[in-house]
């Protein structure tokens, strides 16, 4: 197996890796599937964790991107990233074999106690490849097209997603009902099957061409100073920073919340997931060309607003008797978290590739990375142990209506020990959101004028389609009748 970069590329040689990167990555995201999202947090329920154990294991992922400066370290002394990227991905998805085998063979040792570092191992080399791979794609995928190809690669990633998600989920449920002694034997199958799925993908990694790249030899951590010295990127460090740890003080256990608190069965859960997933993959595409045609600051600027109005949604969530208009409301709220949540993750990942240097992309990606990382885990952790503290307090907030024979009530929202967290990452996340006005990327275009461009594009995009092209015709003829007769 050659693993040694190239001085040049053909295009054809480009064509041939990027085919390859999309192909890892269908392998990675069916590996993420099977062990991750609501199938780490169900086996980790069944196992006894506790909530700062459930916000331990949501940090890990995050946490050990404090060890890419080995990375930065392995990458400047042998200049090798494939080679680096390969070798530690195969590192990564071994230990996943390992935590499959301890239910089916040897299930008096299988603790949460022990999956935690193991996992840990897994994240921790996992960590070191994304550092390296992070800036081998850099270099490799053309600037022009960086938009368009990771909108296409996620698609692709989510796509399979929706499909593996939804069998798993309601396998799940079938054993659970019928044969519910054989739930954890299920879940080693499922991380065995993730591991032999992952080294599958590394396989397939090893055979994507490197560019020639040579990074100084100058002291790591002056080196990592340099990013904090560029004042734009310092300023989407300061952004990122702040809108990650947001976010993940409430995302990681939504999950969470659905299980305990509503006592919903993993293929519901599975079924919003999947209604958010579809509705990223049907946008993610076109925040994609947006992405490349205005910039990315734009199109965070309009799905960050969404996503926050979808964090205070979270807090009404539960306070109906019956289950339907609870079911609606987080259908309604996973449907916007996909659509706004596939603009602001691909503009996050792209914007800091866009404001990296080419000649030190792996120093600055490596340093957003770690200081994110930083945040990122300090989030879940803390909101692991605000869980605990609000449990068994509440707040009730109730309306009433009264006439001279009779009297009504109204239940407006009641926070619990879950509803504090996404309240509280509510606030957090409109006082981060304000930080994004200090970045500055070249091609900026005001968020307003974008918007009218989309709902447009979106339009024409729904006109194609038949029925719903002659609804909106249809509407359109009832107003202008309308009009013409009253006004």
């Amino acid at each position: 197996m050659d693993l040694k970069p190239r001085q040049t590329l053909t295009e054809q040689d480009v064509r041939h890796g990027l085919k390859m990167v999309i192909r890892d990555g269908v392998a990675s995201e069916a590996m993420t599937t099977l062990t991750g999202g609501a199938f780490i947090i169900a086996m980790a329920i069944l196992l006894g964790a506790s909530n700062l154990q459930l916000g331990l294991i949501a940090s890990l992922p995050t946490l050990v991107n404090l060890f890419q400066l080995i990375s930065i370290w392995l990458v400047r002394r042998y200049n090798n990233r494939r080679a680096i990227t390969v070798i530690f991905s195969f590192l990564a998805r071994f230990p996943l074999v390992i935590i499959g085998i301890l239910p089916l063979f040897f299930p008096q040792f299988t603790t949460i106690e022990l999956i935690i570092p193991i996992l840990f191992f897994y994240y921790f080399s996992g960590a070191i490849a994304g550092a390296s791979w992070n800036s081998w794609m850099k270099d490799l995928v053309p600037e022009r097209e960086l938009g368009g190809y990771f909108a296409k690669r996620s698609s692709y990633m989510q796509t399979l997603n929706v499909v593996l998600s939804l069998l798993l989920a309601l396998g799940l449920d079938f054993l659970r009902d019928r044969r519910p002694e054989l739930e954890m034997d299920a879940y080693g199958w499922m991380f065995i099957a993730a591991g032999i799925i992952g080294l599958t993908g590394s396989y397939i990694l090893s055979m994507t061409p490197e560019p020639q790249s040579f990074l100084t030899k100058e002291n790591i951590f002056r080196m990592l100073r340099r990013p904090l010295k560029d004042s734009n990127f310092r300023k989407l460090l300061i952004f990122n920073s702040a809108w990650i740890f947001a976010v993940n003080i409430a995302a990681p256990f939504f999950t969470v919340f659905m299980m305990k608190s509503m006592g919903l069965g993993l293929s519901y859960i599975i079924g919003l997931t999947i209604l958010s997933q579809v509705s990223s993959i049907l946008t993610i595409r076109l925040w994609g060309l947006f992405a490349d045609r205005y910039s990315n600051k734009t199109i965070i600027a309009i799905g960050a607003p969404i996503y926050i109005l979808c964090l205070v949604a979270w807090c009404f969530v539960g306070i109906y008797s019956q289950l339907w208009p609870n079911l609606v409301l987080l259908a309604l709220i996973h449907i916007l978290m996909g659509f706004s949540n596939a603009g602001i993750n691909l503009s996050l990942t792209n914007i800091g590739l866009k404001l990296a240097p080419q000649a030190d992309a792996i120093i600055y990606l490596a340093a957003k990375n770690v200081i994110t990382a930083i945040f990122s885990a300090l989030a879940p952790l803390l909101g692991g142990s605000l869980a605990d503290y609000f449990t068994g307090r509440h707040l009730k907030i109730d309306a009433e209506w009264g006439g001279p024979n009779w009297t009504k009530s109204f239940h407006l929202v009641e926070l619990h020990e879950w509803n504090f967290l996404f309240a509280f990452g509510a606030i957090l996340a409109l006082i981060a959101v304000n930080r994004l006005a200090f970045v500055k990327e070249t091609g900026e275009v005001e968020k307003d004028a974008v918007v009218r461009i989309m709902r447009s594009t979106l339009r024409h995009n729904l006109k194609e389609n038949f029925i719903v092209g002659n609804l909106m015709n249809g509407y359109s003829h009832l107003r202008s009748a309308f009009r013409r007769r009253f006004f």
